[in-house]
C-alpha cells in the first residue's frame, strides 16, 4: 500500500482526491499548505505527493524546488493554471505529472497509479535487479535509479527522467517515436502527451550538457535517437 500525500489549501479539493485515492487503496496524508507539507515529507515514508500549485505564502513550484534539491519523490501538480507554459514549468522543476482543475479524481487516481508504477511501486521485492545500462560515458543503475557520468558524478534525474533516458539508450542508434517512448518509459500511459516527452527530453539533455555531455539526437519528424 502506498502512501500519498496530498497538499492543497482548499479542504474540498483535500477531501475529493482524499476520497478517491482511498477508494483506491493507498494510505493518504493531507497537507493544508506547503510549509505543512515539507514538514511532513520530512519525516519519510512518502511514496508520492500530489501538490497544489496556487497555495498562499509557500506555491507548489516553490515546495517542488525544495523537494527536489534533496528527494526524488514523484510529484503529481495540481493546478488551476491550464496554459501550456504553466505544465512546461511544472515539468521542468522536477514534476512527474500536472492535472489541471477541474479534474476527475478517477483520472487523478489513474495518473497516480501510472506515475507509481513507472517508480517501481508495483515491483517484486525480492526481483533480481537489473544489469547496469552503460552507453558511453553515461551509466545508469536501474535497481538504484541512479544516472553518473564516467563513473562517478551523478546526474540528479527524476525517476521518470531516468526511465525515459534509459529507453533510449537501450537502443542505441534506433529512433523511437514520442509514441514509443511512452509505451516503454511510461509503460504506455495514455495520459501522458507527446509535449510531456519533449518536455522531460529537454531536461535531461540540459542535466547531462552540465557535465558536457550530449546522449540525445532529435530526428526531425520521427522522434529522439540515444547513444
Amino acid at each position: 500500500m502506498s502512501r500519498v500525500l496530498v497538499a492543497d489549501d482548499e479542504a474540498h479539493i483535500r477531501e475529493v482526491v482524499r476520497y478517491a485515492l482511498v477508494r483506491d487503496g493507498h494510505q493518504v496524508d493531507t497537507a493544508d499548505d506547503g510549509e505543512q507539507a515539507l514538514a511532513r515529507l520530512a519525516r519519510g515514508g512518502v511514496d508520492l505527493l500530489v501538490l497544489d500549485v496556487l497555495m498562499p505564502e509557500l506555491d507548489g513550484l516553490a515546495v517542488c524546488r525544495r523537494v527536489r534539491a534533496t528527494a526524488r519523490v514523484p510529484i503529481i501538480f495540481l493546478s488551476s493554471r491550464t496554459e501550456e507554459a504553466d505544465r512546461v514549468l511544472g515539468l521542468e522543476l522536477g514534476g512527474d505529472d500536472y492535472v489541471t482543475k477541474p479534474f476527475s479524481p478517477r483520472e487523478l487516481a489513474a495518473r497516480v497509479r501510472a506515475v507509481l508504477r513507472r517508480v517501481g511501486g508495483d515491483a517484486p521485492p525480492l526481483a533480481p535487479p537489473p544489469p547496469p545500462l552503460v552507453r558511453g560515458r553515461v551509466a545508469i543503475d536501474r535497481a538504484r535509479a541512479e544516472c553518473t557520468i564516467d563513473g562517478g558524478a551523478i546526474v540528479p534525474l527524476t525517476v521518470t527522467e531516468l526511465r525515459l533516458l534509459a529507453a533510449l539508450l537501450e537502443h542505441p542508434g534506433r529512433v523511437l517515436s514520442r509514441a514509443q517512448l511512452i509505451a516503454c518509459a511510461y509503460d504506455g500511459d495514455h495520459h501522458v502527451t507527446t509535449r510531456t516527452v519533449d518536455t522531460h527530453v529537454r531536461n535531461i539533455r540540459a542535466k547531462l550538457a552540465s557535465h558536457g555531455v550530449d546522449a540525445i539526437t532529435t530526428v526531425h519528424g520521427l522522434g529522439y535517437r540515444g547513444g
